[in-house]
């Protein structure tokens, strides 16, 4: 369920969105649309970036394909028990 909420916006910036709200919908009644769509984008990307972040970043540790095997196996074992 929606909720309302108040906040306040610098001119510039409720400017640039009275600006998108007529482009994309033609009015400035979808305001509250447009909002949410660009918070939601603006967290995904942030969720992505994090994401890709930590793909990429440097690994804590190293191990080799036997040990990997060694470990699927014992936890395996584990987990039948």
């Amino acid at each position: 369920m929606p909720k309302r909420t108040t906040i306040i916006l610098e001119d510039d910036v409720y400017n640039m969105l009275v600006e998108e709200s007529i482009r994309i919908y033609g009015n400035t009644r979808s305001l509250s649309k447009l909002v949410n769509e660009l918070l939601r984008k603006a967290f995904r990307d942030r969720v992505e970036a994090e994401f890709r972040e930590l793909l990429g970043s440097e690994k804590v540790a190293r191990v080799t394909a036997r040990e990997l095997e060694e470990f699927r196996r014992e936890l395996s074992r584990r987990l039948e028990a």
